[in-house]
């Protein structure tokens, strides 16, 4: 059976996270549907990162195994005409024919996230729900500082959700960055893999930093404490988006 890898972009306030759920509208599921409109296949469809709800993707990569094969634009076509006519909110950026042993999930060599926030007094308008509003002012140099106290390998239970499945709380943070433009400050997140909720739980933590009201030793002590009481608050699913998922060599060739 051919294997297809799809790169997909989603703006995921409409959906309930990635991955399939009995009465819940997902990526997972919008996209099976649009390969079982366009194949007659039932497949299952396979994501490098499992996105909680409202959280976005301009890089999500998935991949499908499919009884025929197909030309890798009208594949994306096919995929995209029927999402589209589906009100879905999710479009297939490109589609390639790929070896057999690629896995979206299990071949990736590295996650990068980003997330948003608008430090402003004003109320959003067009990025309302693709960007967390702060109103309060923000140091992204302290928030940076800060920042530094979490990359490294460590035990980030202080940053996992409770209903994380990772097997160990031990992860390889390679890189946290914050700048600010303006009013927008981005946060970037690098990783081979990260924890359920990791990111959105280190940006609550950097927004204390930001106000002040922590230092980088407080963030470094909430780190120590491998407790999840001692994590900040939990920032929004809005600001968040999975922008690239990279891969040793690339992506194999089919041929």
């Amino acid at each position: 059976m051919p294997r297809y890898r799809l790169d997909l972009e989603y703006d995921g306030t409409a959906y309930a996270g990635w991955q399939r759920q009995a009465g819940h509208h997902t990526v997972q599921a919008a996209i099976e549907q649009a390969v079982l409109a366009a194949s007659g296949e039932q497949i299952t469809l396979r994501g490098a990162g499992r996105t909680d709800a409202g959280v976005h993707a301009l890089g999500q990569v998935a991949h499908i195994d499919l009884s025929r094969e197909w030309a890798a634009n009208k594949l994306m076509g096919a995929l995209n005409a029927h999402l589209e006519q589906g009100g879905e909110t999710v479009a297939v950026t490109a589609a390639r024919q790929v070896a057999d042993e690629f896995d979206a999930r299990f071949s990736a060599t590295a996650r990068h996230y980003l997330y948003r926030i608008v430090n402003r007094r004003a109320p959003l308008t067009l990025e309302k729900r693709c960007a967390w509003l702060v109103k309060r002012r923000l140091d992204a140099g302290a928030m940076h500082a800060a920042a530094q106290m979490l990359v490294g390998k460590h035990d980030f239970t202080t940053f996992r959700s409770v209903q994380c499945q990772s097997k160990s709380p031990v992860k390889t943070l390679d890189r946290l960055d914050v700048t600010r433009d303006g009013d927008v400050i981005e946060i970037r997140a690098s990783a081979r893999s990260f924890l359920h909720n990791q990111v959105r739980s280190m940006v609550g933590t950097l927004r204390k930093a930001g106000e002040g009201t922590w230092t980088p030793a407080d963030v470094r002590a909430a780190l120590e404490a491998a407790d999840r009481a001692a994590c900040g608050p939990v920032a929004p699913p809005d600001g968040l988006y999975l922008v690239r998922v990279d891969y040793e060599g690339g992506t194999p060739s089919s041929d």
